[in-house]
This record gives structure tokens, sequence and C-alpha cells, in this order.
């Protein structure tokens, strides 16, 4: 004989509560907050410096699949750009969120940039994600790779002005 549909109803939802007690039972116990640093310098606007295109930051060995490249081009960003980057977690409000495209040619050099979008506030940060990317190239060569040689890098901006790749985040 079957059981009533409500009663087996009524047993999947305790059986699933009771499942859910013991999992949360399982997690780890939470650590105390880290206690607030004695005081923080006020913030100051990263470096301004000069394109150039000649920085000395080693090219890797080849990239074996695109989501490669991003990850060692960002990482090449942050190299070329030590003076403007965070790389601690992203504040919850940006300032500015710049979104580049990269046109490559087949040894990594910058051929075009395109500003995919344009930050509601602080529009110059456009212009420091652009420059940031042109002190760090070449990225290394494509050619192994398929085409279009292009990718794609988010530029997430604190309020003071610093920024990270969203390719690290």
């Amino acid at each position: 004989m079957r059981p009533h549909p409500l009663r087996r109803s009524h047993l999947l939802w305790t059986s699933s509560l009771l499942a859910c007690a013991v999992l949360l039972g399982c997690s780890p116990s939470p650590r105390a907050p880290a206690p607030p640093p004695a005081s923080l310098p006020a913030p100051t606007a990263p470096e301004a410096r000069p394109v150039d295109p000649g920085v000395p930051v080693p090219v890797d060995a080849r990239a074996r699949s695109w989501d490669d490249y991003r990850l060692r081009a960002a990482r090449r960003i942050v190299a070329a750009n030590a003076g403007g980057i965070y790389l601690d977690t992203p504040p919850d409000v940006l300032l500015a969120i710049p979104v580049l495209a990269i046109d490559l040619n087949a040894d990594g050099s910058v051929r075009r940039i395109e500003v995919l979008r344009y930050p509601g506030q602080a529009r110059e940060t456009t212009q420091v994600a652009i420059e940031a990317v042109r002190r760090a190239a070449p990225f290394g060569s494509v050619a192994h790779l398929p085409r279009p040689w292009r990718i794609t890098e988010t530029f997430l901006f604190r309020d003071d002005r610093r920024f990270k790749p969203r390719t690290l985040d």
C-alpha cells in the first residue's frame, strides 16, 4: 500500500531539512575579523608616467589558449604598471570600469585599441587604461593562436584611481 501523498511530501521535506542541518554543522567556524589598520594614509593618485613601449618586462613562453594568453597579458599589464595597480579584492562600488578590445599583430604588439565601454564618470580612466596596455606591450606571439588576434580586458578602478585587470579577479 502506498503512503498518502501529503505524508510522502512531509517525509521528503523533513529529510531534506535534516540533511541541510547536518551539512551546516560540518562547515568551518567563522574566523574573527582582522583588526583594522592603525592608520591609513590618504589616497594619492597613481604617478602619471609617459608611455614607454620599451618596458623590460619579460615575455613568457607561448600561451596554449586564448584564456592562458589573456591571463599572461593581464599579469604583464600589472608588472608594467606597478605604481598604478592594486591586487586586493575590488570594492563593492568602483569609480570606473572601462572595457578595452586590444587587436594584436602576430608578434603580440598592439595594432589597435578600441574602447568597448566608457565609464559614466571619471572618463579619464579610459586613457589611463589605454596607456597601461601600451606600456605593457608587446604581449608575446599570437601567431600560433586562432584568429582574430584580439583580447578584451576590463579595468576595475577604485576611488584612488588605481586599477586591477578583471582577468586577475
